[in-house]
C-alpha cells in the first residue's frame, strides 16, 4: 500500500472530473492505497472554488488524511527552495512545503506539475 499527497491541481481535476484524474483516484483506492492533503492544497483549492461547489469539494477534502505541517517540514521546504536557487531554479515556497512534507512522511506526490517538484528525493506517481 502506497500513501499519496495529491496535488491540488490533481484535486481539482478530480472534482471536476477532467483529464481522466478521477479515474487514475479511483482505480489507486480500489487497490487500497491512501490519500492525503495538507494546509496548502486545501486553501488553494478552496480559494478558486466557487459556492455551488463547496459541498462537493470539502467532502473530498474530509475524505483524504490531513496532514499537517511541523516546523521540522516548513525547516526542510525552506532549505530545498534555497537548494533549488543555489542551482539556478525558482521554486515556490507551498511547493516547497509540499515537496518537504512529502520527504518527510514517506509520501508520493500526485501532480501533473514535475517541473515544479524537480528533487531527488521526491517520489512522483507518473501520470501521463
Amino acid at each position: 500500500m502506497t500513501r499519496y499527497l495529491l496535488d491540488t491541481t490533481f484535486i481539482i481535476d478530480v472534482l471536476n472530473e477532467r483529464r481522466g484524474r478521477y479515474d487514475v483516484m479511483k482505480s489507486l483506492a480500489m487497490q487500497q492505497h491512501e490519500f492525503a492533503c495538507c494546509a496548502i492544497n486545501v486553501a488553494e483549492v478552496c480559494s478558486g472554488m466557487r459556492r455551488a461547489e463547496a459541498e462537493k469539494t470539502e467532502a473530498l477534502l474530509r475524505s483524504l488524511d490531513f496532514i499537517p505541517i511541523t516546523w521540522e517540514i516548513a525547516k526542510l521546504a525552506g532549505e530545498l527552495r534555497q537548494r533549488g536557487e543555489r542551482g539556478g531554479k525558482t521554486f515556490s515556497v507551498p511547493d516547497m512545503m509540499i515537496a518537504a512534507l512529502c520527504i518527510t512522511e514517506h509520501l508520493t506526490l500526485i501532480t501533473d506539475n514535475r517541473k515544479d517538484f524537480a528533487m531527488p528525493e521526491l517520489t512522483l506517481y507518473p501520470l501521463n
